[in-house]
């Protein structure tokens, strides 16, 4: 086998070799239990609380036994339950509930389930006794003074006292008298995006000073949808002083069992930046303490309720005699828009809250990749014209490499007569074929190896770009052209109805035909591949052809389930490296037969 095919099938099959295991990590995730609530019960009541002082001043809350789940009941029957403020803006809907005080009604009106156009908005929220409870709880722990049961929780009939819709331009205030002499105040805001300002206040109208915690919690009961792939990060996210951490779903049982939080914990201590919340793979819910307001955060997981829950823990505060003390913290609950997130950080000090995009290990490249993307699709105003544009400027910062490996592989491709003849004079000594053909090369100044290292670095680069389209949401529901709808999803045509030709379905995900259920996009990257192949001469060893045949074809199957804005980079990559490495071959004197291989690659194949 001569060094060019055999350094050319080096890097094609190290190629291939690493999208297999790349595609083999993909498989759905084990359902593991699911995220919910520090000190809410499964049928969403919060238990009584317990506060045990600790030296430093804070307190730990610990809940009562949890109480048997109830019957899920529907959404429409679970908002009707309990009276309500309605939270109105421009690209959010949903409903506070008075009882308790809950956010737990949460839309996002600029995105769709689906592509239906009568398709429901995302439901971010949802009340307990629904199927899957995902709500916020805010409230006051006693740290001294106060009987525990006059502090507010999940059934107290919180009162307006200004405000009838929650919009961008009118927050609204929650009041509750514990009757003790205690006034208890919540004023709730939000932003023309996804930032909640939450503002709890104590009034204190008895003549002894009180010490009081305020917390924020975000609960899950029951497993989540997820995404349920390796290559994205859902579950628990959270800052702590310049250092993002993660804890998945299925990972939050294994943390030490707390029997006083009678729950699975981690936590930390006392932080002076930070947030912690849940992160889905298009949407998120965070609790952000003021940047510099000192708190601990805890994420933690009730066995016997199958719940999980994520706090931010203020420190104790004492509110003097005849005074109101109040702390104000940020909820984030919306889309995981990069532009929005990063405007969060920069405009409210939140450090780095862009991060809680899951950019992965090649940070390096996904991160530049994407503002790259983000910048041509602004310009352009289409994903997959963006993709493509991308593709060319890759194809433009590589060209210097591409240029030097096309021009060695032109002047292999003149030396292939005397390598033709060197292998019938000295047959099938091997070591003798080795050693002259290494000096044919150092004669003609040819390095087989430089053809390489454009193939390896595309790897890094072909990983970040399927990063960046799988875990931003900037490319779900995405269109192109024609019938691609959204870029982040597989093509929807299928080779086996000829591509909706004929008059039947494509077979769906579950059915074992699905891996030969190929769309359009799938098919050019196989045929442009095949083409590029085309370009270098064809293998001696039979062996070796025969791997060559069919690499494009296994690309093809391979790649045909993953995002169609990946395949279309793929396409475009070919595409163009097709005719860069055509036009440097014929500057350099040689002239590709195409036609002519393809002719004599079938007659090979037809003879064999």
């Amino acid at each position: 086998m001569d060094d060019q095919n055999k350094n050319l099938l080096l890097a094609t099959v190290l190629s291939f070799a690493v999208i297999f295991i790349w595609f083999i990590l993909f498989p759905p995730q084990d359902r593991a239990p699911d995220p919910a609530t520090q000190v809410e019960q499964a049928d969403g009541v919060v238990a009584d609380v317990t506060a045990v002082p600790t030296t430093d001043g804070q307190v730990i809350v610990s809940a009562a036994p949890a109480l048997a789940p109830s019957a899920a009941e529907t959404r429409e029957a679970a908002l009707a339950a309990t009276p309500r403020i309605e939270i109105k803006t421009a690209r959010l809907s949903g409903s506070i509930s008075l009882e308790g005080g809950r956010i737990d009604d949460l839309h996002l009106t600029d995105y769709k389930e689906t592509l239906d156009p009568d398709s429901d908005t995302v439901t971010l929220l949802s009340p307990a006794n629904t199927e899957q409870p995902y709500y916020t709880v805010y409230g006051w722990v006693p740290a001294g003074g106060v009987d525990p049961s006059k502090v507010p929780g999940a059934k107290t009939p919180w009162q307006v006292e200004s405000g009838t819709v929650l919009s961008e331009n009118s927050p609204v205030t929650l009041v509750w008298d514990n009757g003790a002499g205690l006034i208890f105040r919540r004023e709730i805001s939000v932003d023309d995006n996804y930032m909640f300002t939450i503002r709890q206040s104590v009034e204190n109208t008895t003549d002894t000073p009180v010490k009081l915690q305020p917390y924020g919690i975000i609960a899950r009961v029951g497993m989540p949808e997820t995404a349920g792939r390796y290559i994205l990060h859902e579950g628990v996210i959270r800052e702590e002083d310049g250092e993002i951490q993660e804890i998945k779903y299925k990972d939050m049982p294994d943390e030490p069992f707390d029997p006083v939080e009678a729950g699975n914990v981690n936590k930390l201590e006392v932080q002076q930046n930070g947030w912690i919340g849940f992160t889905d793979k298009n949407w998120m819910t965070t609790l952000i303490p003021m940047p510099g307001q000192g708190f601990t955060s805890v994420s933690k997981y009730t066995p016997t309720t199958d719940t999980y829950q994520t706090d931010a823990r203020l420190p104790v505060v004492e509110v003097p005699a005849g005074q109101t003390v109040g702390v104000s913290t940020m909820l984030f609950a919306g889309a995981k828009e990069v532009s929005t997130i990063k405007a969060y950080q920069e405009s409210l000090g939140i450090e780095k809250f862009v991060d809680s995009v899951d950019w992965g290990m090649f940070f390096f490249l996904t991160k530049p990749i994407f503002a790259l993307l983000d910048f041509l699709y602004k310009l352009i105003g289409n994903m997959g014209w963006a993709i493509i544009g991308l593709t060319l400027i890759i194809k433009a910062l590589l060209f210097p490499l591409a240029y030097k490996s096309y021009v060695s592989m032109s002047k292999m491709k003149k030396l292939q007569p005397e390598m033709e003849a060197l292998k019938e004079r000295v047959g099938d000594d091997r070591a003798a074929m080795q050693k002259e053909m290494m000096e044919l090369y150092k004669k003609n100044k040819v390095n087989p190896a430089s053809g390489c290292l454009p193939i390896f670095l595309q790897i890094p680069i072909f990983f970040s770009l399927y990063k960046v389209l799988f875990v931003t949401i900037e490319m779900r529901h995405a269109p192109w052209i024609g019938w691609i709808k959204d870029l982040s999803a597989p093509d929807p045509t299928s080779i086996l109805n000829l591509f909706g030709l004929l008059p039947w379905d494509a077979p769906g995900p579950e059915s074992f035909l699905a891996i030969l259920s190929i769309g359009v996009l799938p098919v050019l990257m196989g045929i442009t591949m095949w083409l590029q192949q085309k370009l270098n001469p064809a293998p001696t060893d039979k062996t070796q052809a025969m791997i060559f045949a069919y690499m494009p074809w296994v690309f093809m199957f391979m790649l045909g389930s993953f995002a169609s804005g990946l395949v279309l980079y793929w396409v475009a990559n070919n595409t163009i490296t097709f005719i860069q490495q055509y036009a440097i071959m014929r500057s350099q004197g040689v002239k590709p037969d195409i036609f002519g291989n393809i002719m004599s690659s079938f007659k090979r194949d037809k003879a064999d």
